[in-house]
């Protein structure tokens, strides 16, 4: 039966609300043939718009052409279909394809430049504004390496803005990287401040413009300055949408310019997968260049030291110049011959004669120097302020208030090296359980402040503390958990895992008395009960956690750990869902179907993925959802189980 027009729009809306990916693109393919097929015709340009706007995002802008054009047609054939969202969705589509076929040196520069032509006729004809147009024509002569680009730029900032203009912060963040490309470094200073005052963010800022910011400062030879903003970068990225190459990118080569080659490299780890694959081949190759200036800046005095990256035939810092180098000149030259100039090759050869900074970045934020080793701050301690006591007289600030105001004000550097003051002063005082928290405190304000290093070393003393104070284990737990993703960072979860097994043996279920004595008093018989099994609750729920951490640290220890890390990640998910946590179970799950497929366990995979897509569904949890159904897609496709694939595509809309 044909749907309505509600009911269509509405699966349509359910598509888009999915994250972009495999699932997501294969929806909004369903929904096209669907409406094709039978109607109804009025929701047509939506479910076009959605497809094209899953492919652009998906990196897949070279197959998005193909139902862009059919939008552009529909609309020239039957405008009294296109409601004004409609309108307003196929105006926007111009600007994506235009901004992103030039990301794809296969696409010739006639097909980029007749729909450029194509945009602007139709925006004249609309009677819409100028200024996307101006971006356009301005970011193609970038891309390209025009002559023209310089003024181009000029006749961009002087348009007007106006609906279809780009997000208010992408706006200046777009306008600093080229001012830092053409040499006015400075004024982009100037324009990212101002544009960080105010506070605005957006999917990708200002993660983009700090990053810059960092290499600008550190350029101009203020090293503190550049700590702060990549400090601030770090803490920018983690919440950014997209791949993020280019930030990405200047982060590893701030990091190798800046003297810390061995953050630098950790950095490049997690990012490993920009080597081989970005949404695009641009940013693609814009990585590659960072990657070649920065090591660039780390030989030959780092020549030597090891790497191990996926898909990267490289074993240390030399052979992964040698490989980047080669990879980024043959997209250099492939983008090149189609533009039709030698910008990327002049990019390349900026890259490759990159030198170490004239300054040395100092990123730690907790060093291991004190009396045996014990973790002192690394900055100076931040004064008291005053505060009011009892009586209305001031009274000096404890170091458990000043952390916590530090804190508040976003000064985490300085926080660190209160809490490790208020842990000491307890610790002094006999205060054990005291001091693990507030050294707990100073390791996560480390980890926020970006010295994984630190907080790895810090988060130890305050586990040992808290236990040694007689710290209940369930309140122990959220600090392992939290200590977790640096032991994976630095390598330490040798560590971490000994201290997980610690206190799982002390969270073990307690083994029935079958020979108590019947209760005197059934009622409080009862009311004992109740709390025995809230109690009980908490203690399966804290193993659950230990178990999810666990397994996450051992799969980043390589595949000798895979099947230990797939157990734990299966028995957190029996036991999240044992105490109805099903968010976590389904992510539980989702860890072990993928620890599965890379052990070559194609039905187990499959089995873990199916239960962390029904429960993310049941959970309502829809970012998470579609990703976990874009890789169970793909495994199924890949295994020849194609019908269950489509019943999982339509279940997303469903």
């Amino acid at each position: 039966m044909t749907r309505s027009l509600d009911e269509a729009n509405r699966e349509i809306s359910r598509v888009r609300s999915l994250p972009y990916g495999a699932a997501r693109t294969q929806a909004a393919e369903q929904q096209v043939r669907l409406i094709e097929a039978e109607g109804p015709d009025k929701a047509r340009a939506f479910a076009l718009s959605v497809l094209v706007e899953s492919l652009v995002w998906n990196g897949e802008v070279d197959k998005a052409y193909l139902p862009f054009t059919q939008l552009v047609r529909w609309y020239d054939q039957h405008p009294e279909h296109f409601d004004d969202m409609d309108v307003q969705g196929m105006f926007w589509t111009f600007k994506w394809m235009v901004g992103h076929l030039s990301d794809f040196p296969n696409v010739p520069a006639s097909q980029i430049e007749a729909t450029l032509e194509d945009m602007e006729r139709r925006y004249a004809l609309a009677g819409l504004g100028r200024d996307a147009v101006a971006f356009e024509r301005f970011s193609l002569a970038r891309t390209r390496g025009s002559a023209d680009v310089d003024a181009l730029y000029e006749e961009w900032v002087r348009t007007p803005r106006d609906e279809y203009s780009q997000c208010e912060v992408c706006d200046p963040g777009d306008r600093a990287t080229y001012l830092v490309e053409r040499g006015d470094a400075e004024e982009a200073r100037r324009l990212i401040e101002q544009t960080l005052a105010t506070g605005q963010t957006c999917a990708t800022e200002p993660a983009d413009m700090l990053s810059t910011l960092a290499l600008i400062h550190l350029d101009a030879g203020r090293a503190a300055e550049a700590a702060s903003a990549h400090r601030r970068a770090v803490a920018a990225l983690a919440e950014a949408e997209s791949d993020m190459a280019g930030a990405r990118g200047e982060r590893f080569e701030l990091l190798a310019r800046g003297g810390q080659p061995t953050r630098a490299l950790r950095a490049l780890v997690v990012d490993q997968r920009l080597l081989v694959q970005a949404d695009t081949p641009r940013d693609r190759l814009i990585f590659l260049l960072h990657v070649v200036a920065g090591t660039s800046a780390l030989l030959p005095e780092h020549a030597d030291v090891p790497v191990t990256l996926d898909g990267v035939p490289a074993t240390d810092v030399a052979s992964l110049r040698t490989w980047a180098d080669a990879e980024a000149e043959t997209l250099a030259r492939a983008f090149d011959a189609r533009n039709g100039t030698d910008r990327y090759a002049t990019l390349l050869a900026r890259a490759r004669a990159t030198r170490p900074a004239d300054v040395r970045l100092d990123l730690d934020v907790i060093r291991t120097g004190g009396p045996s080793g014990a973790p002192v701050a690394a900055a100076p301690a931040a004064p008291a302020a005053p505060a009011s006591a009892a009586d209305g007289a001031e009274a000096a600030e404890s170091a458990v208030q000043r952390a916590e105001r530090l804190v508040a004000d976003g000064d985490l550097v300085s926080a660190a090296g209160a809490w490790l003051d208020a842990a000491a002063q307890a610790e002094a005082a006999g205060r054990l359980a005291e001091s693990g928290f507030a050294t707990a405190e100073a390791a996560r304000c480390a980890q926020e402040a970006g010295d994984e290093d630190g907080a790895a070393a810090t988060y130890p003393g305050a586990v040992a503390r808290m236990r040694a104070g007689g710290v209940p284990h369930v309140d122990v737990v959220p600090v392992v958990v939290a200590w977790g993703p640096v032991a994976v960072t630095t390598g330490t979860g040798p560590a971490l895992l000994e201290a997980v097994d610690g206190l799982l043996d002390g969270l073990a279920e307690p083994t029935p008395d079958a020979d108590a004595p019947a209760p005197a008093d059934a009622a409080a018989h009862a009311a004992g009960a109740e709390l025995d099994e809230r109690v009980a609750r908490a203690r399966r729920r804290a193993r659950a956690d230990l178990d999810d951490t666990a397994a996450r640290v051992l799969a980043s220890m390589g595949p000798e750990h895979a099947a230990d890390a797939a157990a734990r990640a299966s028995r957190a998910a029996e036991t999240y869902a044992a105490v109805d946590a099903v968010a976590d179970a389904s992510h539980a799950f989702w860890l072990a179907g993928r620890l599965h497929h890379a052990m070559g366990g194609v039905d187990d995979a499959i089995w873990n993925l199916e239960s962390a897509v029904e429960g993310f569904g049941i959970a309502r949890a829809t970012e998470p959802r579609g990703a976990a159904a874009s890789m169970l897609v793909d495994m199924l496709r890949a295994a020849g189980r194609d019908d269950r694939a489509d019943e999982v595509v339509a279940s997303l809309t469903r």
